[in-house]
């Protein structure tokens, strides 16, 4: 019998890369989609009479509005904004006020201040420096596909092969169609999509296999423990399917209540350590 203090004890705090904390090929990338625009915008820096000068440069090239938004930390192409003087969307794809409303939109935000009293020098590395901070939005999924890659590489060790004997992110529908086996007990009928992150198929079992990892605490965590517990209860009346969960991360720490109810009932889930220890190679021998 395993023991699960024990086992929990063996969560790891992050299983970050290098890679995770900023993409910056996708941060040059999107750097210079607007690069050109970006450096006309430079006109504007130490200006002394820079509304006159945006209203010309604005004239003359309205494409660079488009940059406008990330100068501000925002993503897309509208921003709203209200005060006294009352509500507007603003549009930066295309003007749809006059060139004195987004003149007003520049002073109010500060946008003016910060070019015109040059507390900026190059709204290039300014805005490579706002895609870097905004970038880190993105880790939420790296670290999603950190885990997902460590477990795949798992599998590959324990000598399967992709599109062979396990395939990525698989629903249950599909799972049927391909074996012709019946899991209707986990899709509830058929009114539930159920997608795994795996599907292993061995000569005599099908194993569908679920992994996340959680650094930090949350609500989120108690519910998934209570959502795979039902899985795996309800798994154990299908003959020649299994369900295995690899899960692991510190968080586990604040819902370690619900974690080990499923613990005690699971009997395929797996934390890294029990990873590197070869489980899997065991398992799907």
């Amino acid at each position: 019998m395993r023991n699960f203090n024990e086992w929990l004890s063996t969560f790891k705090p992050s299983i970050s890369d290098y890679a995770y904390y900023v993409d910056f090929a996708k941060v040059h990338r999107n750097i210079d989609r607007i690069k050109v625009e970006l450096n006309i915008l430079n006109s504007l820096i130490g200006s002394k009479d820079i509304e006159a000068e945006f209203e010309a440069l604005i004239t003359r090239y309205p494409e660079t509005l488009k940059c406008i938004p990330l100068l501000l930390a925002v993503r897309g192409n509208e921003i709203y904004a209200i005060d006294g003087e009352g509500d507007f969307l603003y549009s930066f794809r295309n003007m749809n006020y006059s060139i004195e409303q987004y003149k007003y939109f520049m002073r109010k935000t500060g946008l003016f201040n910060l070019m015109k009293e040059h507390i900026l020098s190059n709204l290039v590395d300014y805005a490579t420096g706002v895609e870097t901070g905004l970038d880190s939005n993105g880790r939420k999924n790296r670290g999603g596909h950190l885990m997902e890659n460590l477990v795949e590489s798992h599998i590959r060790k324990a000598g399967l092969i992709s599109g062979d004997t396990y395939f990525k992110e698989m629903t249950i529908r599909a799972i049927e169609l391909k074996w012709g086996i019946d899991l209707s007990l986990l899709s509830n009928q058929g009114k539930a999509v159920k997608r795994f992150d795996f599907v292993v198929k061995t000569p005599s079992v099908i194993y569908g296999i679920e992994t996340n990892f959680y650094a930090s605490e949350g609500s989120k965590l108690n519910e998934t423990a209570r959502s795979y517990k039902t899985i795996a209860l309800e798994a154990k009346q299908i003959a020649g399917f299994e369900f295995v969960w690899v899960t692991d991360g510190q968080g586990w720490r604040s819902a370690r209540n619900n974690l080990e109810e499923t613990f005690d009932v699971m009997e395929h889930l797996y934390g890294i350590a029990d990873l590197d220890n070869g489980v899997l190679e065991k398992l799907f021998i």
